[in-house]
């Protein structure tokens, strides 16, 4: 049974790309409907199990940072980079890289899972460990508010297995219950840097939770410093972003829970050595100028994308857009403090009149308003004395990646 289902996904898979298509989803869908236990009874067999990393914020460069750390420690991940995380996008990543035979040559399964989509995989798929990172106003007609949002990390929590590790600073996250829970978090000095969602909406700060914590974020300028147990490790990252060092924080506290004789020396070096996910701090050049690209998907991610990267040397483009993908509801604009921006060249995408009127609230100086993407990168980079960069929601990151990559723009 097993093996014909493999046979028939992977026709479908040759089939699909014949056809011009990269058939993510559709092998997977058929499969998923014909052998239900087929994601069980594949990833059940592997020696150290199934990770599954959930959250609202940091899940892409997360799952990133996880697998080539465990990599680094020797191990075969098996991971669904294709960027499909349903149930059916993971069904189509074994048949890619599964033997017709069944062999499925892999150590450990790392997972990125959208919350409600976690929720579904728990349903047909054993998981071993959960690393949750957070819980922000994200696409909220699709996921509904963010307590619900918690109760679906709650409900993958109750049945990891072996483990769940948790952002203890993260108020719904902290407080999520589990058979055996191991933290992650900042120190007093690096909390106020990372506001919380309901920070975003009050005047409260969060103070440093006292629960104790497996690796803490101790200390971020040039480098990052990290707490591992009773030890110091100070490291240069190449990940970009406060958030994304806060994150490697979860990654280490992972690797440690999975691999608790793991040198933490060696897992330091490594971490130093990964690079973001793309669209997550990319750089690219087009004609000599360089352009860095960010994800901002909510009011936090787009806070912290504010703190980390701006700055007087860069021209800046924000883009908008309000696809499903994207969430139709961007009134979450109004809960980012955009005050620090000095002078905004572009907003660009379905919503940059929005966007515009935005800023003009702030007291931000803005440019043009060119909602089509191209023009609007083309006008971004006329001007080749600055390098750029360009903030922009996820239908928009991937279609000026496209932009970009193709360069073809000016």
């Amino acid at each position: 049974m097993k093996k014909t289902s493999i046979i028939l996904g992977k026709t479908v898979q040759k089939l699909t790309r014949l056809r011009g298509n990269g058939g993510s989803a559709l092998p997977g869908l058929i499969i998923e409907r014909r052998d239900p236990n087929f994601v069980h009874d594949i990833l059940g067999k592997l020696p150290h199990g199934v990770v599954v990393v959930s959250g609202t914020n940091g899940k892409t460069t997360t799952t990133k940072m996880v697998a080539e750390l465990f990599e680094a420690q020797g191990l075969k991940v098996f991971t669904n980079n294709t960027g499909s995380n349903f149930v059916r996008g993971v069904i189509s990543a074994i048949l890619k890289n599964i033997k017709v035979s069944g062999k499925f040559d892999y150590d450990i399964a790392v997972l990125e899972l959208d919350e409600a989509h976690a929720v579904k995989f728990s349903e047909v798929a054993p998981i071993d460990y959960a690393l949750l990172l957070n819980v922000q106003r994200d696409q909220l007609d699709r996921f509904g508010e963010i307590d619900h949002t918690a109760d679906c990390l709650q409900k993958v929590a109750k049945v990891a297995k072996k483990a769940v590790i948790l952002n203890r600073e993260d108020p719904r996250v902290g407080k999520i219950e589990a058979k055996n829970t191991v933290f992650f978090g900042l120190s007093d000095e690096l909390i106020g840097e990372f506001p919380s969602d309901d920070d975003l909406l009050t005047a409260h700060k969060t103070k440093s939770s006292t629960k104790p914590a497996l690796v803490k974020l101790e200390k971020l300028n040039a480098k990052a410093t990290f707490s591992i147990g009773k030890d110091e490790y100070t490291t240069p990252l190449k990940v970009k972003g406060i958030y994304n060092a806060f994150n490697a924080a979860g990654a280490l506290a992972l690797i440690k829970t999975v691999l608790p004789d793991s040198d933490n020396a060696k897992l330091i070096d490594s971490l130093a050595s990964i690079e973001s996910a793309f669209g997550r701090g990319e750089t690219f050049t087009i004609n000599g100028i360089e352009v860095e690209l960010l994800l901002v998907k909510n009011p936090s991610a787009f806070q912290l994308s504010l703190a980390s990267f701006v700055d007087k040397d860069h021209d800046c483009m924000i883009a908008i857009n309000d696809a499903i993908a994207d969430g139709r509801d961007v009134s979450w604009l109004w809960n980012v403090d955009f005050k620090g921006l000095s002078h905004v060249k572009v907003t660009s995408g379905t919503r940059a009149t929005d966007m515009a009127l935005r800023l003009k609230y702030d007291e931000v100086e803005t440019g043009a308003v060119v909602e089509d993407l191209k023009a609007a990168i083309a006008k971004l980079t006329r001007d080749k004395e600055r390098p750029k960069r360009i903030f922009a929601t996820y239908t928009a990151m991937l279609e000026i990646r496209k932009i970009i990559s193709g360069k073809s723009i000016l």
